[in-house]
C-alpha cells in the first residue's frame, strides 16, 4: 500500500483541525482509526483516534500533535510485555472509558517490501464488560477462545469473526461451543449474560 508524501505530511494535523472544527463532544461512539508506519508513527488518522488518544488534553491546545499521537501509541497502544504475537495490546484506558485495539498488518510500501503498514481500529468496549483478560482468567480461555469471545462481544456473525480470525465458521462455532462449557451457560444468549454481568 503506497501512502503519498502529502498524505503522510498532513493528514494528522487535518484530523486534528476537524476535530477542532466539530468539537470535542461530536461522535462519542465512533470508532478511532491510524495508520502507521512500522516505527509507529501516524501516516494517517481519523478525528477520533485523535479524540482518544489525545484524551485529557484540549485539542485547542495541540501545536505537535505528530509528536503526541506518536508518545501516546507508545505508552497506551504498545503491549509492556514480554514477547507477544502482537506488540499492542488489547484493550487499553483513555480516561475512565476502555476500549478494543485491533491491530492489522497491511501491504508494504512500495519502496521498501520489508516495512509494512499497520492498521489499528480503536473501539469503545461495551458499558459494565470486565476487562478480556479478566474474564479469560476466570473461565480459562485459551488465546483463541478469547480472540472469537472479543469478536463476537463486537456484534459480529460466526461468519465474520471466521474471515477475521482466518478459520472456517465451523470452528468459530467450536470455541463457541467451548467457551459456553467453560462458563457453565447452555446457549450463546446465557453465556453472554454470563459474561457481561459475571
Amino acid at each position: 500500500m503506497d501512502v503519498p508524501a502529502s498524505v503522510k505530511k498532513t493528514s494528522v494535523a487535518q484530523a486534528v483541525q476537524s476535530v477542532r472544527k466539530k468539537g470535542e463532544d461530536a461522535h462519542k461512539t465512533a470508532s478511532g482509526f491510524l495508520l502507521m508506519d512500522s516505527s509507529l508513527r501516524p501516516a494517517w488518522c481519523n478525528a477520533e483516534a485523535i479524540r482518544i488518544l489525545s484524551y485529557p488534553d484540549k485539542l485547542a491546545n495541540l501545536t505537535h500533535s505528530d509528536a503526541l499521537l506518536t508518545a501516546r501509541i507508545q505508552s497506551s497502544l504498545v503491549s509492556r510485555q514480554g514477547p507477544v504475537e502482537s506488540p499492542f495490546v488489547t484493550e487499553f484506558r483513555s480516561g475512565r472509558r476502555r476500549y478494543f485495539c485491533r491491530p492489522f498488518f497491511v501491504d508494504s510500501y512500495v519502496e521498501d517490501p520489508s516495512r509494512p503498514y499497520i492498521a489499528v481500529l480503536l473501539e469503545r468496549r461495551p458499558f459494565g464488560l470486565a476487562p478480556l483478560s479478566e474474564i479469560s482468567r476466570l473461565f480459562n480461555l485459551t488465546e483463541r477462545e478469547r480472540e472469537a469471545l472479543e469478536y463476537l462481544l463486537q456484534g459480529l456473525s460466526n461468519k465474520a469473526i471466521a474471515n477475521r480470525m482466518n478459520i472456517s465458521p465451523n470452528t468459530v462455532k467450536a470455541y463457541m461451543r467451548t467457551i459456553m462449557i467453560k462458563t457453565g451457560a447452555t446457549s450463546r444468549s446465557a453465556m453472554l449474560r454470563k459474561i457481561m454481568l459475571g
